[in-house]
């Protein structure tokens, strides 16, 4: 490829043509983005979330006065998205804002040029993205890297360096995943009965599952045969029959369709589909946040693919627009994750920051240092100024810059007077994140709920609680970050399983393996709810820590969110003295501490706007009586109706209309969910004759007769030795409960 051309905003102090420094950085970009528009044929403009697409498309757009560009993201209908693609091809545009939508896998034909507005995160992704510019033979990619701020251009420094080099980071493939297996083999079993063993050998013909252990395959034909305790797992239905004379697998009623509704390992995000009404027919322009339909109206406009539309109706699946051209319209907030920096990449940084450092402190002095950006990043004169004043700066704060071989720790007082201390690390998210929660574990031990942790790829922020201004921090709490390897391991374990982390994991793990699955084709389950039903699966499955998807959330979180070996190093590092850690008390945050202070305030300051039910939770002890007493109410509460418990209890026992039995694999299921029943009870619960089925499912040994309290009961097959114990601890007189 061509040498890459980085560039970054212009701040006051660096010269500057036009008023650049006065009206900010953005405007500067935008006329950038503009004036590279207008200078190419077709020019892609790649941002890292949808919410800036769409902001970036429609400044661009009222900067030129015309429409140039239109927006390429997720959450646009394919068929805008594929419209986009054609008008740039054909020159109707002259460029597309665009997230990683326009990554892979599209032809976009001649495009001359590719901006990348902040960091792509990874070399190998932004060399995938440049690689859209001059797509064939024998023409070469174009891309211009632009900084969005000053402490951005350390890493697209080193990130131009490392794609010019082809330093691609190494590939992790998730091992043995449990969730994309349990959603496998129910849509195998539902086109055809499997033997167990026959099962086995396909599965480990695929590479994730090659060494797959013989009893994680068994946990999960069990957890979808619906095997596990029915007093405690009874509201999960079964997904597969196995027959326990010959252990045949089969797919249960609906399996299939249940499999087709519900492919995939992309996890649910909770958008809500937008249709335009369209020469008399309806069609899909794009996706919106459900808590941005939350906070519309009918009315009221909103900007999708740098199109403005009208709300005409808000449903509880879908928003239908009409076009509203020319009006304002509000921009879209989605909410997503972006995945953490690399390790490689992180160390890459660390190392151009020591090369810069050591260069600035040599013979050459900063004229090295400007040969060395300039020649192997390519930086542009603005964005060499730049970076070499905010190493100065950072020295000039903290007596160090964060580096490969360096760590710095910085301590100041907040605007309430509250101490922060911060590690600044290039390392990334994967390093930093199991740090924090081990951090955050151990802060817990000492000082309780006080303290806060908060992680980024720049490093890790930590909020003690309020002190006495004029004492000084406790010496123990100066460096909360020196820990063994061995600690920190121990610690992340503890700390992990009441993370909001592990309670996303385990939502989106749980609906791949179907135990949260879609119901009905076409209609849509709110965000809300999935987070609700899977905050109390998760409250029942922490008791079994055997069950297949808590091992497989554990799994992930790990060994493909986290770099356990990389963060090993680095703390062994710093005990042997490879890695240095420099501690600073700054009377106000350092330049590169005010980035960490920021992400940490936004965290907080948007709080109100994480899921509710992936939020650790605190209960407060309350005495009840005393609240009645201060309220003037009865303790009572108000009175029931009886027959709302009737109605609700017989839908719960499966004698309502429509909760009734069908087949055979209902049956088990009922029995499983209510417990023990007569061949009378059984018959009120099921629709039609339940003779026939019930004595198959006898013969077969998935149902079984015991005897409680004199009487011949029936009970789901696996269910018969806790029963048979219960009635002999009864004839011998011994104390037992029966759940």
């Amino acid at each position: 490829p061509e040498p890459l051309a980085a560039t970054a905003p212009t701040p006051p102090h660096v010269p500057a043509s036009g008023d650049a420094s006065r009206v900010g950085t953005w405007p500067w970009i935008l006329r950038r983005v503009l004036e590279a528009v207008r200078a190419h044929r077709a020019t892609i403009v790649f941002v890292d979330a949808r919410g800036p697409c769409e902001r970036v498309a429609r400044e661009v757009n009222a900067l030129a006065g015309e429409p140039l560009v239109r927006a390429h993201h997720g959450s646009v209908s394919h068929a805008e998205r594929r419209a986009a693609e054609e008008a740039l091809k054909s020159g109707e545009l002259r460029g597309i804002v665009a997230t990683g939508s326009l990554e892979l896998g599209i032809d976009m034909g001649a495009v001359d040029l590719v901006m990348q507005l902040g960091s792509p995160g990874s070399v190998a992704r932004g060399l995938q993205r440049v690689g859209r510019a001059g797509h064939s033979v024998g023409r070469r990619s174009r891309g211009r890297l632009v900084a969005r701020h000053r402490a951005e251009l350390l890493e697209l420094a080193a990130l131009a360096r490392q794609m010019r080099r082809g330093a691609i980071e190494s590939l992790r493939v998730p091992e043995r995943p449990l969730d994309v297996l349990a959603q496998q083999v129910v849509a195998m079993t539902a086109m055809r009965p499997w033997g167990r063993d026959e099962l086995a050998r396909v599965i480990r013909r695929a590479a994730p599952w090659r060494d797959l252990p013989d009893e994680a395959l068994d946990a999960v034909i069990a957890m979808l045969a619906g095997h596990w305790p029915a007093a405690t797992f009874g509201h999960l239905r079964a997904r597969i029959d196995r027959d326990p004379a010959t252990g045949v697998l089969s797919g249960r009623r609906g399996a299939r369709a249940l499999a087709v509704m519900n492919a995939g390992a992309i996890a649910d995000r909770g958008l809500v589909p937008v249709f335009a009404a369209d020469a008399g027919r309806r069609r899909r322009v794009g996706e919106l946040d459900e808590e941005m339909v939350h906070e519309t109206r009918p009315g009221q406009t909103v900007v999708l693919g740098a199109t403005t539309w009208r709300v005409t109706a808000i449903t509880a699946d879908r928003v239908e627009v009409v076009p509203a051209p020319g009006m304002p319209g509000r921009l879209p907030f989605w909410h997503g994750e972006r995945a953490g920096r690399p390790v490689e990449m992180g160390r890459a940084i660390g190392a151009l920051a020591r090369e810069l450092v050591e260069a600035v402190d040599g013979p050459g002095g900063e004229a090295a240092a400007r040969r060395l950006l300039a020649e192997e990043s390519r930086l542009d004169e603005n964005a060499i100024a730049n970076l070499l004043a905010l190493l100065r700066e950072q020295r000039a704060a903290t007596g160090a810059v964060p580096t490969d071989r360096t760590l710095v720790v910085e301590r100041f007082r907040d605007e309430v007077g509250d101490w922060r201390v911060v590690l600044l690390s290039p390392l990334g998210a994967a390093v930093h994140a199991p740090w924090a929660l081990a951090v955050e574990d151990r802060l817990a031990e000492r000082l309780g709920a006080g303290a806060q942790v908060h992680w980024t790829d720049e490093g890790i922020a930590v909020h003690l609680p309020a002190t006495d201004e004029a004492a000084p921090l406790d010496p123990d709490l100066a460096n909360p970050f020196l820990l063994d390897a061995e600690e920190v391991e121990r610690r992340l374990l503890r700390g992990l399983d009441g993370s909001a982390l592990f309670a996303s994991l385990w939502r989106q793990n749980a609906s791949r393996a179907l135990l949260l699955p879609r119901n009905r084709p076409g209609r849509r389950t709110p965000l809300w709810a999935q987070r609700l039903r899977a905050a109390q699966l998760l409250a029942v499955a922490r008791d079994w820590p055997d069950f297949p998807i808590v091992a497989e959330t554990w799994r992930e979180a790990l060994a493909d969110v986290f770099d356990l070996p990389a963060l090993r190093r680095v703390l062994a590092d710093v005990r042997t003295g490879a890695v240095r850690v420099v501690e600073a008390e700054t009377p106000k945050p350092s330049p590169l501490g005010r980035g960490l202070a920021f992400s940490w305030l936004a965290e907080h300051l948007y709080d109100a706007d994480l899921p509710l039910a992936e939020r650790r939770a605190r209960a407060l002890p309350l005495d009840t009586a005393l609240l009645d007493e201060l309220l003037g109410r009865d303790a009572g509460g108000a009175a029931v109706r009886p027959e709302v418990f009737r109605d609700l209890e017989e839908e719960l026992q499966g004698l309502a209309p429509g909760r009734r039995a069908r087949d055979a694999g209902d049956l088990l299921d009922l029995l499983r969910r209510v417990g023990d029943l007569s061949p009378a009870e059984v018959e009120a619960r099921f629709e039609g004759d339940a003779r026939p089925i019930l004595a198959a499912l006898l013969d077969g040994g998935r149902v079984a007769a015991v005897t409680v309290g004199g009487e011949r009961r029936l009970v789901a097959a696996e269910e018969r030795d806790r029963y048979a114990a219960l009635d002999a601890a009864r004839a011998s007189r011994r104390p037992a409960r029966r759940s």
